[in-house]
Order: C-alpha cells, then structure tokens, then sequence
C-alpha cells in the first residue's frame, strides 16, 4: 500500500507541513497555529469548495493514486515453447512461420453488425470538459487514422454556446457536435467508429435523434456511469453568463448564478468559477429496455453501454439487461477514476476497483452463458496504458472482452504532439524532444507511416497531435504483437484465461485465474510422470 494520505495531493496542489500525518485523516500530527499551508484543510479554509476538484480546470487531467490489496500487477502473463494458435489455416506453426510481425491484432464488437478495429484499444468519453473540447482534432482524427473507435462524451450539445433549440426545447443545430463528428469521419478508414454518449440532460435535448437525424451515425452509447464518480457529469464555467445560460438550458449550476449572493462574489473578484452538473441518472428494468427500443426506432443500428464502477448488483443489471437487449457492447468501468474534472475524493475512495469489477464481469457472463444466454461484447476500461495491461484484461475476461477503453493513456500522445507544434512554432523545443530532430518528420517515427496513410497533400492538415495518438496506438499494437507471440497467441480471439498466472493467493481468490505455483502443475507432473 502506498503512503499518500487524505489532505495533500499534487492533483488538489496541496501539501503537508510535516514529515509525519495521521493516518486516517492525513492531519500533520503536530499543527501549528501560524502555520503558512499548503494542506487541504488550510486552503479550504479560505478556498472552500474549490478543493474538491484537482486543478487547474481545463488545463489538466487527473487519476486517482490509490493503491489497492490486488491489482493487474498481481497478474502475470505465461509464456510457451510450445505451439502456435491463430496462425492462417493450414500453416503449421514453426521458427519460420510463428513470428511476432504476423500476429493479427485486429478484433470486433458488436451484436449483429460489428465493428472491426486494427488494436483492441478504443478511446474514453471525450465529452464537455475543456481538455476534450480544445484537443478535439488531435484527439478524433488521431483515432480515426489509428482506426480505433472514438467515443464523443456527454453533453457536447448542451454546452455548445452556439446550441440551437427548437419551440420544444431539442437541439436544432449543434455546431459542436458537427465539427466533432465531422473531423473523424473525414479521415475515418473503415475501421472503428465514432460512439457519442447520452446521458439524462442529453436525452432530455434530443442529442440522439439530432445526432441521426443530421449525421446518419449507426451507433450510440447511454451512459450509466463511469470509474472516477458516482454522480453526474460536471465541468466548471468561469463567466456568470454562461453560467446563466447553462441553467436556463435545465442544468444544475452552482453555486446558483441567479442569486445576487453569487453575483456578488463573482463581481468582487471571490468566486471565479461555479459547476455545471448534470443530473443523477435512475434506471429501471423496463424504462431501459424501452429506451433502447426507442433508440433502434430511431435508426441506430447499434448501441453500447458505458457503466462504472457501482456495486455488484448494478454490474449485474448491466449484463442481464444487456443481454435480454441485445447491446453491441458494454464498457465496464472500475476505479480509480482519471478524469478531466471529478471531486477528487470520489476519484480516490469510491467504487469497485477494476480487478475486482472485472473478475465478476466474467462470472457473471460465464453464470448466463451456461444458462444458454448470450451475453453483449464487453469491454473493459479502468487505468490501462499499456500492451501488457490490455493482454491481462483481454485474458481476464475472455472470451467475452473484445477490447480495452482508454481514458488519459489516449489524450496524452494528442496534447504532447499538440505541444510539440507549439513549441516548434515558438522554437522553445525541449531536449527531451529535440535530442530527436528539429522537425515533425524527424521527431515523429511514424510520420512517414502516417503520411502514406493520408497522402502527402493531405498529411498537411494532419495536426501533430493526431501523429502523437498513431505513434502510441503502433506501439501499443506492436507491444501487443510480441506479447501474444510470446503467449502463442496469433489473433485476438485465441486468448483466454489460462494464459493468466496470479502472484498472490488474494489475487487467485479474486480473479479465479490459479496461483503461479498452481497454474499448469498437473500438465508438469504429467510430463515428469510419463
């Protein structure tokens, strides 16, 4: 277990002033009145609310630090030399045959009509943060040329400062929402899709029927939740108008912007942002299994679920219903949350984390299948970053699990290459970028690969941050190709549990995948014995 406490935290930009802090409270165990700060309680004091949220708001995206019991360090991945599968039907496997460049990481998600993807990686909702809405073009046409699917989160359409409703109050014109969707297609190569997300506040504007009314998309996601909080969905607005026309559209909006108490304090320089929440979400088995009908009537060919990390008996909902709804696909979120705007102690002490999350996921596909029910391809999403984390997930959870969601590890490459262009520009590059050239194409070793991809003429629209995204995505599918290798896996779907070894017997308990000194012994006493 690591030593963070509550009360500091470089994510709240808090620190304590003594070596030594109670345990449970993470109070230096020696306070001084006179004490300069900086620990959480000093700053609330006079900052109050604002220390519930990591910060600066739209400048940073923020992960829970906790350290759990058992976690997917607690797996490891088993490796043979013995046998090849997955390999094209009739080839033997041999020294010759059986190499890591021919594994084929492409996989697929979907009920009737799939979906096929290059890498078993899709990215997390990019909604109405900040960070999503100012790196959109880096982020969607990274994606889309990495042919990964991209979802576009909630309430991209109620937060549009050119949204347009009609005399019913639904979404007419949704600017936001067109060059979001728009800057993905235009570079989408057949592979993945672009998913956007509805929540409450969504349903209640129409996003969806705007969505296929306008754009002709086949897919849509509800949303149910996610791993960093248990409560709606929430950015910060630093203008007291746009906070008034935000609740004018039914948002939450507090501290209330109408009230000349909150007026004041924005107009005496004290309160410089207030929170636009959206609502709880409440579900019913039958108002679900309507919703998606509703949905299909509409026109969407496919629609996903993403939930998070609630209890066991909501992860149960989610694949019963799921199941009896014939869902494409069912992104299961655990904690510890990363975000672009989540209170700070929900991303850190809240929900199932995802070993645990994950590990029921399976018994419970496993517990309809031997009833004879099919299960929705599952995806699972929950602090990945890299190759070997997607091999235990897609291990973990097979055969159900068809793919990984990624949050932060997906933004990073999009805002360290927008950067890059920045500093190229102002010609302020770092060493620890220029030690690699002083141009995209010698910095970027999948720029050339990229500009194959989209042709030259093109390639000089492509934003840096896109490169950034298809740089990692290859080296995530590359990790991946010589992991499966190594686990004599040459597709996707040949993967499963038993390529799985826990490290602890708490971990063997959890996940049901066998203790290391138990995996494989009874084959071992089998060769000793013959």
């Amino acid at each position: 277990m690591n030593l963070r406490r509550p009360n500091a935290n470089d994510a709240t930009r808090t620190a304590t002033r003594s070596r030594d802090v109670v345990p449970m409270s993470g109070l230096c165990s020696r306070c001084i009145d006179g004490c300069t700060g900086n620990c959480e309680v000093f700053r609330a004091a006079f900052r109050g609310r604002e220390l519930i949220y990591p910060g600066p708001f739209g400048e940073i995206t923020a992960g829970a630090d906790k350290d759990y019991p058992v976690d997917y360090s607690h797996l490891n991945i088993q490796g043979y030399a013995l046998g090849a599968k997955g390999l094209p039907e009739g080839v033997a496997g041999n020294p010759d045959t059986a190499t890591f460049p021919v594994v084929n990481t492409e996989t697929s998600y979907g009920w009737d009509s799939r979906v096929a993807m290059r890498v078993p990686v899709f990215t997390g909702a990019l909604g109405s943060t900040e960070i999503a809405r100012r790196n959109w073009e880096h982020f969607a046409v990274g994606a889309a040329i990495s042919g990964i699917t991209l979802v576009c989160g909630e309430n991209v359409c109620g937060i549009d400062p050119d949204l347009e409703l009609d005399a019913h109050g639904r979404v007419c014109n949704a600017p936001d929402m067109d060059r979001r969707i728009e800057t993905y297609r235009r570079y989408h190569n057949g592979y993945g899709e672009i998913l956007v997300q509805i929540n409450v506040e969504d349903a209640r504007l129409g996003a969806a029927e705007y969505v296929r009314r306008k754009h002709g998309l086949d897919a849509i996601e509800l949303k149910w939740g996610q791993g960093a909080k248990c409560i709606g969905g929430e950015i910060k607005v630093g203008s007291l108008d746009r906070a008034l026309q935000l609740q004018q559209r039914g948002y939450i909006v507090t501290p209330d912007p109408s009230d000349p108490t909150s007026q004041s304090a924005f107009n005496s320089g004290a309160l410089k942002e207030v929170e636009r929440h959206s609502r709880l979400g409440f579900i019913d088995e039958d108002a679900f299994l309507q919703a998606v009908q509703e949905l299909r009537e509409v026109g969407f060919k496919r629609i996903t679920l993403k939930t998070g990390a609630y209890g066991l008996r909501e992860l149960a909902m989610a694949i019963k219903w799921g199941s009896k709804a014939h869902l494409d696909l069912i992104t299961i979120d655990g904690a510890p949350g990363g975000t672009g705007m989540s209170p700070w102690r929900m991303m850190e002490e809240w929900g199932i984390p995802s070993l645990y999350l994950h590990s029921a996921a399976y018994e419970f596909c496993q517990r309809l299948t031997t009833r004879g029910e099919r299960v929705p391809d599952i995806a699972f999403a929950g602090g990945f970053s890299s190759e070997d984390g997607i091999f235990k997930a897609l291990a973990l959870g097979a055969p159900y699990v068809k793919a990984v969601c990624m949050g932060r590890a997906l933004m990073i490459p999009g805002m360290v290459g927008k950067n890059i262009a920045k500093w190229l520009l102002e010609g302020k590059l770092p060493n620890t970028i220029s030690q690699f050239g002083s141009s995209p194409e010698e910095i970027f070793v999948c720029y050339e690969e990229v500009k194959q991809l989209v042709g030259a003429e093109e390639m000089q629209r492509i934003p840096l941050g896109a490169i950034g995204i298809y740089s990692y995505v290859q080296k995530l599918k590359v990790g991946l190709q010589q992991i499966m290798a190594g686990s004599r896996n040459f597709t996707v779907s040949t993967i499963t549990r038993n390529d799985l070894m826990s490290l602890t017997e708490e971990c063997a308990m959890v996940t049901g995948i066998p203790y290391v000194m138990d995996a494989y012994r009874e084959e071992a006493l089998a060769v000793l014995d013959g």
